[in-house]
């Protein structure tokens, strides 16, 4: 069975508890597919990135049609930390709901009543208005040349600059370290991995450090990290409790030996 998230986050917990460990963030809009009922609040599911884990029921619209529908018309994502959805494409309107960065949404194709705001539809299939700016259309896989997806993907990882570090977090409410390097490419039309390691059915490969370039990922023990080129990489790191940069330069002043003396791999997706 499929489903849409429909709160601004759902947890995706280690076991059907409130208080089990926080394994990820999904984010309002996105698709799931339940693999296994657990009981009349919890279900068990997979996201599109086959990451699995416990969720609320409470959080999702279960329903194979609508999520197939919504699969085809969910054509853009919130490209801004932080989106209200409002009644009107008035700044006064009352507020219908609050998106994070990477909400996936449906942009409808009406006439232009305000080159300033765009109507969308929400997974209720409510009409709201965002700012049109604060939309992206997606991405398709494979669309860009190399360089240009390099560059983009480096951009999308500096955007989550400051986000508080939070442990299985995936939005600028809050985020670890894998999600902001798989959310850097997600909204780049990439799914990678969503913990800190490699894996062989996922795009990202091994390569030699010395071929490394910016968009590349840099591997830790039970870390990761995206370079940004001239030795500098950013990350969500719990020792800095937020996103920020650090250097691989042990001249340089953001130089973290702890990291820079103990990368395990280096990643690419080319």
């Amino acid at each position: 069975m499929n489903a849409i998230v429909k709160s601004m986050l759902a947890n995706l917990h280690a076991k059907p508890d409130e208080v089990s460990e926080l394994e990820d963030e999904v984010l309002y809009g996105m698709t799931v597919q339940i693999i296994e009922d657990i009981d009349e609040s919890w279900v068990r599911i997979q996201t599109a990135y086959r990451y699995e884990g416990y969720c609320q029921k409470a959080n999702l619209i279960v329903d194979k049609t609508k999520t197939d529908t919504w699969r085809q018309e969910a054509n853009h994502f919130i490209n801004q930390s932080f989106a209200d959805v409002l009644q009107q494409p008035l700044i006064q309107s009352a507020k219908m709901t609050t998106l994070v960065k990477g909400s996936i949404i449906s942009s409808l194709a009406m006439a232009e009543i305000d080159p300033e705001w765009a109507a969308v539809q929400l997974v209720s299939g409510e009409t709201g208005y965002v700012r049109r700016q604060w939309l992206q259309e997606k991405v398709p896989e494979n669309s860009l040349p190399e360089q240009q997806i390099r560059e983009n993907v480096v951009q999308t990882a500096l955007s989550y600059l400051a986000a508080p570090y939070r442990w299985g977090g995936k939005s600028p409410l809050g985020i670890d370290c894998s999600g902001l390097c798989s959310m850097a490419y997600m909204l780049n039309g990439v799914l990678i991995y969503r913990d800190a390691k490699i894996v062989d059915e996922f795009p990202i490969k091994q390569i030699p450090v010395e071929l490394m370039q910016k968009g590349d990922l840099l591997y830790f023990p039970g870390h990761i990290a995206l370079y940004i080129g001239d030795d500098l990489y950013v990350h969500s790191s719990l020792g800095g409790n937020e996103v920020n940069i650090n250097s691989l330069n042990e001249l340089h002043p953001l130089y973290r030996k702890d990291l820079a003396t103990t990368i395990t791999a280096v990643g690419s997706l080319f």
